[in-house]
């Protein structure tokens, strides 16, 4: 019976995933085909707009040669018009003198017929007939304004649809995921000299596989990159997964995408949950408080996990108002007696957890301390550590301490012990928590140099654990663990000398 319920439960199993799949290509196919409808209309505007746009220049064409023909015309209709009309005068003046030259003949006086040969003489000289050019200064011919369009006849019957570049091919295996950081590489099926450039798009998601139409995150474009790898840098792992696709580009048009590549992209995601925050701490989304005056509504206490497994920048903000009070409010069924023994000024007690346990694995996030923050600690503590425990008083929490009041004092603290630390405290805080190898590790964010580590053995999940009073803290999760902090902790085991007071395992 049961292990016919079991295969039952297995068979339903599959398919639900089969009906999810099924659902998702329809949604797929819609998609497509809503985008074909819409890409045709679109496409059929850009045509009507690229022959408006040819007819308009084959006007004004025409209508610069036709100007270009009339001017010519008109030029040379000007010259030969002035060439007529010195012509006829020429010729009117040369046949008045030879009228004049003819009567002459009959002159029968001799003193008088010199006189009119002379002058006669003296005009044919100057007669502007024997000037002129009887060549006409310009032809009729009109042949050189003639066009030949049958090279650009050829060219427009051969118009036809852009060469489409071809999808790429996004390898796996040569995209990097490190240091949030993923390199996405990619290549031609074959090659293409008329690729301009490359577009990438990416999206977060929590599915692994295809992307999904009705995915709850949109797609983000990088343009104009011009060689075969993008790295995409300084990313928040928010999501499991990361969806990518790309498109080749010529001079004037996009090809289609690649097939999706799908790649995990985990990261501990955290936030502070404000149910376990001291009651001096005001907390709400991602904002908690310092309240030396104890006034945290209780109301607040349940939205500590609204925010849960999404990357964000949680903010514990500086508060200056005079020295912490011992009053406590009420915590529900808390005994007044069991927090009367703890009614004394304590300033490590302002502390918070984190709402995600750490089961397993490998871990990493960064803490960023104001400058003016006169004490806080950062580590990580079993779920059993109370409201008003210190972190590292008890063998259930693992911490180091920053002190800026009084005194500056760097420790790292376990089980009620104290170790100095003989460091400078950097500007930021990496915390790497090897839950797996019991290994605790403490570096400067910015250099990677390891500050301290506690080898121990967790035998429950821990949280991460902070404490700040006077002062303030920033968080940053949705971190993978830096490449650096990997490759130094092979080196930890071997650390023993100055960590090794508090080095212990707990039972």
């Amino acid at each position: 019976m049961d292990s016919q319920k079991e295969a039952l439960q297995r068979i339903i199993s599959t398919l639900a995933n089969k009906n999810d799949e099924i659902q998702n290509f329809i949604d797929t196919l819609n998609h497509t085909l809503k985008g074909v409808q819409e890409n045709s209309s679109n496409i059929l505007s850009e045509l009507d707009e690229e022959f408006d746009s040819l007819y308009s220049i084959l006007d004004e064409m025409k209508e610069n040669m036709i100007s270009s023909i009339k001017q010519e015309q008109a030029r040379k209709s000007q010259e030969l018009q002035s060439q007529l009309s010195q012509c006829n005068n020429a010729l009117e003046n040369s046949e008045e003198l030879l009228e004049f030259a003819t009567r002459s003949l009959d002159i029968k006086e001799p003193e008088e017929f010199s006189k009119a040969a002379r002058q006669i003489k003296d005009r044919v000289t100057m007669a502007s007939a024997f000037r002129l050019s009887l060549k006409p200064k310009v032809s009729d011919n009109m042949t050189h304004l003639m066009v030949d369009f049958s090279q650009e006849r050829q060219m427009l019957q051969m118009l036809t649809f852009l060469p489409v570049p071809r999808a790429p091919e996004i390898d796996p295996i040569e995209c990097l995921v490190a240091d949030n950081c993923v390199t996405v590489a990619w290549s031609m099926p074959e090659e293409d000299n008329k690729i301009d450039h490359f577009i990438l798009e990416y999206r977060k998601t929590n599915f692994d596989g295809l992307p999904r139409v009705k995915d709850e995150r949109c797609w983000e474009t990088i343009e104009n990159i011009k060689g075969s790898e993008y790295t995409l840098s300084g990313l928040k792992f928010d999501a499991k997964y990361m969806n990518f696709r790309v498109r080749a580009c010529n001079k004037a048009v996009a090809g289609e995408y690649s097939d999706p590549v799908t790649l995990e992209t985990k990261a501990l995601n955290f936030s502070l949950d404000n149910s376990s925050s001291h009651l001096n701490l005001k907390v709400e989304d991602t904002c908690v408080e310092w309240d030396p005056t104890g006034g945290k509504g209780q109301e607040t206490k349940m939205k500590g996990k609204e925010n849960k497994g999404s990357a964000h920048v949680t903010s514990l903000k500086k508060h200056t108002s005079g020295t912490p009070s011992p009053k406590r409010t009420s915590v529900g069924a808390r005994p007044p007696a069991v927090r009367g023994s703890r009614d004394r000024f304590t300033g490590e007690s302002y502390t918070v957890l984190g709402d995600t346990a750490i089961e397993n694995g490998q871990h990493y996030w960064e803490v960023k301390a104001q400058k003016d923050c006169k004490s806080y600690s950062v580590g990580v503590a079993y779920k059993t550590l109370g409201k008003f425990d210190q972190l590292g008083k008890t063998n259930t929490s693992w911490c180091i301490h920053v002190n800026n009041w009084l005194q500056n004092t760097f420790s790292a603290k376990h089980n009620n012990k104290v170790k100095a630390l003989d460091v400078t405290v950097p500007e930021k805080i990496g915390i790497f928590c090897d839950f797996d190898g019991g290994l605790l590790s403490f570096y400067d964010a910015n250099s990677k140099q390891l500050l301290y580590s506690f080898k121990t053995k967790f035998t429950q999940p821990v949280l991460p654990g902070f404490m700040v009073w006077c002062g303030g803290l920033s968080l940053n999760t949705g971190m993978q663990v830096p490449s650096a902090v990997r490759t130094l902790q092979k080196t930890e085991n071997g650390m023993t000398g100055s960590a090794s007071s508090l080095n212990n395992v707990t039972q």
